[in-house]
């Protein structure tokens, strides 16, 4: 992971220095393969060139970050165009006084003389265009860097809001966790009291597979990307331990598939719904049911949980909160936004949960 946030930080180092090696050598190349070898013209675009890359770094590095983005608009625009024209005056000092060339500009006029072929003589406005053409480049490579930096900024809001989402999935889950434990842990321990007197052998597998609901619990879930196969050994052990509590007056059914596709979800994902079936479709007085299934095809999974009502005084937002259903749609939303189907229909006599999303195949 430290390796991938290293690259990343290095890639627009790496596009820059790749950019000025093209606008470098390119122009060398040009003149030495196709010119005639004479390296006036190519200082003069270097030292340009060079003006250019202060303008676009000023601006990238410290305008933009210092005065754009920090409610200093007016002062943004103001220095930037003090830059431009210093830059300017810059670049008229070296054309004028270093790489000025008298001969140059004779041969030039000498030129123009004779395309004019003896028609009134016409003085092309050669440092007007300059000038032209020097500030409208600048003002597009401002714009370019600005441009760049808000794209920049705009990554990195993005990138802290994924972490934040992630943070808050990481912080639901922990909280998910902590639901089950105080609650499940508790009837669940009553259970295999009560079995160590009447069943020591049950007893003993119910505490194994306890302690194997624990481990998950405690360090495979940690990792935030759980396998198929776990999940759905969880899922068993989870089943088999909340058996221990039903009557005959319960019809349980179970399909699960055994062998597993190798896939990745979220971990704890149908647990709430399990334990949601578990605490209101049982029943002491009447018949009751619950019927727990799941369907693997391809990447797709399809999972529901349904159970039966009994009658209880409970509101009906009440009854089903279980350990947080709404907790689960979050987490749904965070983990599978526009990519899950989440449908929960209550009747009178029925509460039922249908899930279908598409996991992640193993890497």
């Amino acid at each position: 992971m430290k390796s991938i946030l290293v690259s990343k930080k290095r890639l627009p180092l790496l596009l820059h220095v790749l950019a000025w090696l093209i606008i470098l050598v390119i122009p060398h190349y040009l003149i030495k393969t196709y010119g005639d070898g004479d390296n006036h013209f190519l200082y003069q675009f270097y030292s340009t060139t060079a003006i250019f890359g202060l303008i676009f770094y000023l601006n990238y590095l410290w305008l933009v970050p210092k005065f754009f983005f920090k409610e200093n608009k007016w002062w943004y625009f103001l220095i930037t165009s003090g830059v431009i024209v210093v830059s300017y005056l810059i670049v008229w000092y070296l054309s004028e006084s270093v790489f000025h060339d008298p001969e140059r500009e004779q041969q030039f006029q000498k030129i123009m003389e004779e395309l004019q072929n003896g028609k009134e003589r016409f003085k092309p406005p050669i440092k007007q265009f300059r000038a032209y053409s020097f500030f409208f480049t600048s003002i597009l490579i401002t714009g370019f860097s600005l441009g760049l930096v808000v794209l920049e900024k705009l990554f990195q809001n993005e990138q802290q809001r994924k972490d934040l989402e992630k943070e808050k999935l990481n912080s639901e889950l922990a909280f998910l966790k902590n639901q089950i434990s105080p609650h499940f842990f508790f009837n669940t321990l009553n259970n295999i009291y009560s079995l160590i007197g009447i069943d020591k052998h049950e007893a003993q597998s119910s505490v194994h597979k306890l302690s194997k609901l624990m481990r998950y619990l405690l360090y495979e879930s940690e990792l935030g990307e759980s396998t198929l196969a776990d999940e759905v050994n969880f899922m068993n052990h989870y089943i088999d331990l909340m058996k221990l509590r039903l009557s005959n007056k319960v019809n349980l059914s179970v399909s699960i598939p055994d062998d597993a596709v190798p896939l990745s979800i979220p971990p704890l994902l149908f647990v709430p719904f399990i334990e949601n079936a578990f605490k209101h479709g049982v029943s002491y007085r009447e018949p009751s049911f619950i019927s727990i299934s799941m369907r693997v095809e391809g990447t797709q999974i399809t999972f529901q949980a349904k159970n039966s009502l009994g009658s209880t005084k409970l509101p009906k937002d009440d009854r089903h909160s279980g350990i947080g259903l709404e907790n689960v749609k979050k987490r749904l939303n965070l983990l599978f936004p526009d990519a899950h189907q989440l449908n929960i229909q209550q009747t009178a006599d029925e509460f039922t949960v249908n899930l279908q999303f598409n996991a992640k195949p193993l890497a």
